[in-house]
């Protein structure tokens, strides 16, 4: 498949360089709204730096990879099936649902592939976790809890065009939720305070959030995010059930234990979201071009970022009213 990238920031080049790994993809476009990026890029891949639509126009290219601010994603999405491409496209497809929900309808009218990048569904461990949840390991779910924390916050004027925590950082976790518990939530409570930054606070968003989510059924979720952890990048998540319980905890740098008589000590956890899913970035777009060769629809889909997004708005506004939210994804 011929693939064309519009972003050649941070993820852009993380994808970029995973296309030209593959013997079945071949990148041979990349834009960026700086061209030095786009040109540092494309020297990197053995692709030519182009406009974006120079892409979109290019009636040899197959698929897109769309890796550009969020708030470019819903017009880019639309313009790229438009065009007969398949699309991949980085989380969020927007911060707001109703141009999410327009947006899937011009992407289900043209009948072109759309994958949403919720890249922790394709984390080896967790991967391997919701197969063994799925083959009934842990017996019938109860508590599904996600915990994500990066090292320290990210500069206050992204946090000021980011859509808040929970609609820039959470809605990972929410994915994962849904992704684990099988069932759609119901009912959404959220807490929030900024404990790590002032400014944060003072921008109106929050640091430190933990999200109660609860289904139909009774089953439980539990989210807790922060902006900061001393101690690297903490990704964890455990399933209780009826028979037991499944986990999946910290990567670290090496495998390293060393016993004295003051106690055990390990190497520090991976640092931040370019090491530890690494191989989640390379699965995920493996799984992307497997579903568009075999005239499959990819997931995560449209619709099931569509869904993350309706709970993360749920969570904002409940951490603001301090009152739990209902919500319908069954009818999203």
């Amino acid at each position: 498949m011929k693939v064309g990238l519009l972003g050649a920031g941070r993820i852009g080049r993380i994808h970029g360089l995973n296309v030209v790994a593959r013997p079945d993809a071949h990148l041979v476009a990349v834009a960026d709204a700086m061209p030095d990026a786009a040109a540092s890029l494309a020297a990197a891949t053995g692709a030519k730096a182009v406009s974006a639509d120079a892409i979109l126009s290019d009636g040899s290219i197959d698929a897109v990879l769309i890796c550009t601010p969020t708030d470019t994603h819903a017009d880019l999405i639309e313009a790229a099936v438009s065009a007969g491409k398949a699309v991949f496209c980085e989380k969020p497809v927007d911060l707001d649902s109703a141009r999410i929900r327009r947006c899937l309808v011009t992407v289900e009218k043209t009948g072109k592939p759309l994958m949403i990048g919720f890249n922790r569904r394709f984390d080896p461990n967790f991967a391997a976790l919701e197969s063994r949840l799925r083959a009934g390991e842990a017996g019938a779910i109860e508590i599904v809890s996600v915990i994500s924390r990066d090292p320290s916050p990210p500069p206050v004027e992204y946090v000021k065009r980011s859509g808040g925590l929970f609609r820039d950082m959470m809605i990972h976790d929410f994915d994962m939720a849904r992704f684990l518990l099988a069932e759609e939530p119901v009912e959404v409570f959220a807490l929030g305070s900024a404990l790590v930054d002032p400014a944060i606070g003072q921008a109106g968003d929050v640091d430190t959030a933990a999200v109660l989510m609860k289904t139909a059924s009774g089953r439980i979720a539990q989210i807790s995010n922060s902006r900061r952890a001393t101690y690297g990048y903490d990704q964890r998540i455990e399933v209780h059930g009826s028979k037991g319980m499944l986990r999946a905890g910290n990567i670290h740098e090496t495998t390293v234990e060393s016993a004295t008589g003051q106690g055990f000590r390990a190497d520090p956890v991976q640092n931040f979201f370019l090491e530890r899913y690494a191989a989640a970035y390379r699965a995920e777009l493996d799984a992307f071009f497997t579903a568009c060769k075999g005239g499959k629809a990819p997931t995560p889909s449209g619709l099931d970022g569509l869904k993350a997004q309706i709970l993360a708005d749920a969570a904002t506004e409940s951490s603001k009213t301090g009152k739990p939210v209902t919500v319908s994804l069954t009818e999203a």
